[in-house]
């Protein structure tokens, strides 16, 4: 079974104080070349860890917490379901630069569904923490494999890296497609191609 425990649960012993972040943030000021203690400055560093605070909080989620309520009174329902254009800020692991983005998810269910507000946030879950693109959709893809235990899952992404946009070779406007198919959304091309045209086929489009 794959270890959905938090990266708060593994590193509680060695996680950096919050007076300890805020004396890092004072050293990369001065790295940059200005005075923490200017008076601009003096609340930054309380702030940039506020900040992070929020910016990783995917760290402290469970992502398998996320799908433990489902619903069975469905009518016998067994078509996809999919919720699509869900905005997700992440971070690069590389640069620790924003990838802003869409998600589109979709699963086949059996017997059960998920509130699609809890398909939302396990993107959110996965999102708020360094990434690279490909891992945090496999992540997904995978949570809800293990979670669900659908006939089908289908993840796609799509993301604009600021470490690209913003840095390096500055290229503004171009987006990364990242898919990953499970079950049914796998083998069978017609259920493959209508998750697809559902999602306005981003897959097509970066080809």
């Amino acid at each position: 079974m794959t270890d959905h425990k938090t990266a708060k649960d593994k590193l509680a012993e060695t996680r950096p104080s919050r007076e300890e972040a805020e004396d890092a943030v004072r050293t990369l000021l001065r790295w940059a070349g200005d005075d923490p203690d200017r008076e601009g400055l003096l609340d930054t560093p309380a702030r940039v860890t506020k900040a992070y605070g929020e910016w990783f909080r995917g760290y402290d989620q469970n992502p398998m917490d996320i799908l433990k309520r489902t619903f069975e009174e469905v009518e016998g329902y067994d078509e996809m379901v999919v919720l699509k254009d869900i905005r997700f800020e992440s971070y690069c692991e590389h640069h620790m630069a924003p990838i802003i983005g869409k998600a589109h998810v979709g699963y086949l269910p059996t017997d059960r569904v998920v509130g699609i507000s809890k398909l939302a946030r396990l993107v959110e879950a996965y999102g708020k923490r360094l990434q690279v693109q490909e891992k945090m959709t496999a992540q997904i893809a995978n949570a809800l494999q293990e979670g669900l235990k659908p006939r089908g899952v289908a993840v796609v992404l799509e993301g604009e890296h600021h470490c690209m946009s913003t840095r390096g070779i500055h290229k503004h406007g171009v987006t990364m497609v990242t898919s990953r198919m499970m079950g049914t959304f796998r083998t069978n091309d017609i259920t493959r191609q209508e998750f697809l045209k559902l999602v306005g086929n981003p897959v097509s489009r970066s080809s």
